[in-house]
């Protein structure tokens, strides 16, 4: 067996293992809830219910997500790098469109099918499309020159498409594994938009680039703007490693081959190593691979189960094994264990706290229940302090950001000279002077200010963004501290109510602490999300602040700035270059005059545009602490008030009728048993994982 196929059948075997595992906690996860809500439903016809319809609803959802769960892949890259290539030498099939201009691209969902088929989602309503894989490359490939055109034209080959999803009967994609093709970087701005909305719901980026072109202007800026600083994980795949060889005079010459490969890999270094430390340790090599996808496409043609030694292939699938089953899956499932823990630990508690008060006649519980009104009372403060922390959190990083995001625009008038030179298109005047040439140039110097502005902006966000992640961060300590409070009065409770010392946990770790579930929550501690784990937002119940700062800065507020600068800028410097006359066809005046005109405008209207734009951000961030607050406030007081109708459950139906006290206690310890041997499964589904890896 060759060593390409030990590699890949081993990744196959460890993401069927991880399906596995994930299929198996699913289903204890799934067993779990539906164990706590047939006692519930039992219990409404005995001693009362238990309360326990927060850790139903939440162990479900993980449940369902659990069971439907994908690493997802998302695939960026600029034109012409082979990322169709590389994606049909993966699939082992020419299935997808090549050499199609990114203008044209359609965003494409590869997922497991039992048969091969795309489908076309859109946008305006209309019912999904099916079409054959012919079909598919046919109708969304357009000639590159009519793309160009389309491009200067402002308009979309596709505006109705949303998205394609092609399925396929490709084991690795069985085994779990889903790619998101995105279109071309060097596209419109817009469309760079679309495919960072991908990003912080994808576990990798896939960012193929071209031996023959490393590390391009286009390629350094999405990374500088898009990509660092955010905590992503990132694959560097530089394809057509095999035309470096072609590229030399002598292909035969070993000596300077060898010296083209080594200068070659010291600017992909040089470019790229930022983008490959985590917590200051290098792995470069754990993230950038030398790939000949035109040649593994071949052979896999021939034969699907080629070897593919010698294209970079096997490298490459290692690494992303090890990194997908090894390290992400093992902390999704670390999540799920936490949860169930939580609910087994919130069902052991309510049966501690019901058995004790089964014998107690209506008067004594009633008097009982009276006596812990202090320490509800404890936790509703509890809430209001910890709601308020939020809320002053909210409105200082709103008003701090915003008004930090003011003072940044309102500079950019000092830095624009400097800034812009490497943004400015060719400038050739005769081409502005030319009626037939004049459009083309505007398109070239709107775009270079559109990413001018963007530019800007992403660098801004990214410093807005570390403030906010700060701001979380603090939040949670304080969450732990509020949870521990919180505890402490809910064991006074138990304590009063059945007159039993509560064994308190001595575990010290934030995971296996006795936290209330909805402090473990707002620590992030708990995702009930479908496995979003990239990035470094606050992993909660599908609660992102990232995601909700992308849509305001991305389709409300950066669109918003690009529009107000562009529509200002290009009249008044087409006036200023027009007013330069024949005789003064030099290209470094027009340049000047360019810069200082556009300088002029821009400084003109800055303050309107930092006003405007200003309120955009305010309520970005503000929205970011109100999801926390309502969550966290939601979570809060449904743990009161399953507590209070726990006792009211148990206080009705002793005034209702006569509650058999072995039978019920019985029921309770057997629910308890129960619950207790599905956690057993998870916990031992989870070390056995952990003990194939280790």
């Amino acid at each position: 067996m060759t060593t390409d196929q030990v590699v890949n059948d081993r990744f196959i075997q460890d993401l069927e293992r991880v399906a596995q595992v994930r299929s198996e906690i699913s289903v204890c996860l799934s067993k779990l809830a539906e164990t706590i809500n047939q006692a519930e439903l039992v219990g409404d016809s005995s001693s009362g219910k238990l309360s326990l319809e927060r850790d139903i609803e939440d162990i479900t959802v993980a449940s369902k997500n659990l069971r439907q769960g994908v690493f997802r892949l998302l695939v960026l890259g600029d034109m012409k790098r082979g990322k169709s290539t590389f994606l049909n030498a993966l699939i082992g099939e020419n299935l997808l469109p090549s050499d199609v201009n990114p203008c044209t691209a359609v965003l494409t969902v590869l997922r497991y099918g039992a048969e091969k088929k795309v489908t076309i989602h859109f946008n305006d309503g209309k019912s999904p499309q099916q079409l054959d894989f012919q079909k598919f490359k046919y109708k969304y490939t357009i000639d590159p020159a009519e793309a160009k055109k389309l491009e200067q034209e402002k308009k979309q080959a596709f505006p109705d498409v949303d998205y394609a999803v092609v399925e396929y009967p490709l084991t690795l994609l069985e085994k779990g594994i889903e790619i998101v093709d995105s279109p071309g970087l060097n596209d419109t701005e817009a469309r760079n938009e679309l495919s960072l909305g991908y990003v912080n719901n994808c576990h990798a980026i896939l960012f193929v680039m071209r031996a023959s072109q490393p590390c391009t202007l286009g390629e350094r800026r999405y990374l500088e703007n898009y990509i660092k600083g955010r905590g992503l994980t990132v694959f560097f795949l530089v394809n057509a490693w095999d035309q470096v060889r072609e590229s030399l005079i002598d292909p035969d010459d070993v000596e300077e081959l060898k010296a083209s490969e080594n200068r070659l890999r010291q600017v992909f270094n040089a470019n790229l190593a930022e983008y490959c430390s985590v917590e200051g340790q290098n792995i470069y090599d754990e993230r950038v691979f030398e790939l000949s996808s035109i040649q593994a496409l071949r052979r896999r043609l021939k034969n699907p189960q080629a070897d593919l030694e010698g294209t970079g292939f096997p490298k490459f699938m290692e690494a992303l094994n090890t990194f997908l089953t090894r390290e992400r899956a093992i902390a999704e499932l670390r999540q799920v264990r936490t949860l169930a823990r939580l609910a087994c630990n919130h069902t052991r508690e309510a049966v501690a706290r019901r058995i004790p008060l089964l014998d107690q006649d209506v008067d004594e519980l009633k008097k009982r229940i009276d006596s812990v009104e202090p320490e509800f009372n404890k936790l509703t403060g509890i809430r209001d302090e910890f709601q308020k922390e939020i809320i002053n959190t909210r409105d200082t990083q709103a008003r701090t950001i915003s008004e930090s995001f003011r003072s940044y625009v309102l500079n950019l008038g000092n830095t624009f000279e400097n800034d812009f030179l490497r943004y400015q298109p060719e400038l050739n005047l005769f081409d502005f002077l030319s009626s037939g040439k004049r459009e083309a140039f505007n398109t070239a110097l709107q775009k270079a200010f559109e990413q001018y502005i963007t530019d800007k902006s992403a660098a801004w966000t990214l410093t807005a963004e570390k403030d906010i992640n700060a701001a979380f961060k603090e939040l949670s300590r304080s969450a732990a501290q509020y949870g521990a409070s919180y505890s402490q009065v809910t064991d006074q409770i138990t304590e009063k109510l059945t007159g039993q010392d509560v064994k308190v946990n001595t575990t010290t770790t934030a995971e296996e602490d006795n936290s209330p579930s909805w402090a473990k929550w707002a620590m992030g501690l708990l995702s009930l999300s479908k496995g979003n784990l990239a990035g470094f937002a606050l992993a909660g119940a599908g609660f992102d602040w990232k995601n909700i700062l992308l849509n305001y800065f991305t389709v409300i507020g950066i669109g918003g700035i690009i529009s107000a600068v562009t529509g200002i800028l290009l009249g008044p410097i087409g006036f200023a270059l027009l007013g330069l006359g024949v005789g003064f066809l030099q290209a470094d005046q027009a340049r000047k005059e360019l810069v200082k005109t556009a300088k002029k405008e821009l400084v003109k209207h800055l303050p309107q545009i930092a006003h405007e734009q200003s309120q955009v951000v305010y309520s970005a961030v503000k929205e970011c602490f109100d999801s926390y607050e309502r969550e966290v406030s939601k979570r809060i007081n449904d743990d009161i008030v399953s507590r209070k109708s726990e006792l009211d459950n148990l206080v009705k139906q002793k005034q209702t009728r006569e509650i058999n006290r072995e039978g019920e206690f019985n029921r309770l310890k057997k629910l308890q048993e129960d619950v207790i041997a599905q956690l057993q499964k998870i916990e031992a589904a989870y070390s056995n994982l952990l003990a194939y890896y280790s």
